[in-house]
């Protein structure tokens, strides 16, 4: 249950607007990067709207990455747990690239930002709980 709690905290930042998507994911989690939230909001700035401003990754992607770079502290095993992330998410959504789940150029919307994040949110609790085993 306090994995879904998780989950929804993050959709919920998103919704509140004073979140980017890679915001909503990496301050929810902040504490597994031990940066407090402040610092991480500042840190994930610049990753909303899709890295390249909707042209590139899906800004909730990223923001699982920032956490586990700083919670993991190994390059390998965050390359692991970061193609893992990415896989789940490209095998849910069809993508990863922001322009295309928002069907920018298409019409047609893949996925909606707050499931983006929720999926991320995801993802990412399974790498961190693997961690634990």
């Amino acid at each position: 249950m306090d994995n879904i709690n998780k989950i929804e905290e993050a959709a919920a930042k998103k919704k509140s607007g004073q979140y980017n998507c890679a915001q909503a994911i990496a301050c929810t989690y902040c504490e597994h990067a031990c940066v407090d939230e402040n610092t991480m909001k500042d840190i994930a700035q610049a990753f909303g709207v899709g890295m390249g401003t909707l042209e590139g990754t899906c800004g909730a992607i990223i923001g699982a990455g920032i956490v586990l770079g700083m919670a993991n502290k190994d390059k390998l095993k965050t390359a692991r747990d970061m193609r893992a992330i990415i896989t789940a998410f490209k095998e849910r959504n069809g993508t990863v690239t922001c322009k295309e789940l928002k069907g920018v150029g298409t019409g047609k919307v893949l996925r909606e930002c707050n499931d983006c994040v929720r999926d991320a949110a995801e993802f990412l609790e399974r790498q961190l709980e693997s961690d634990c085993e």
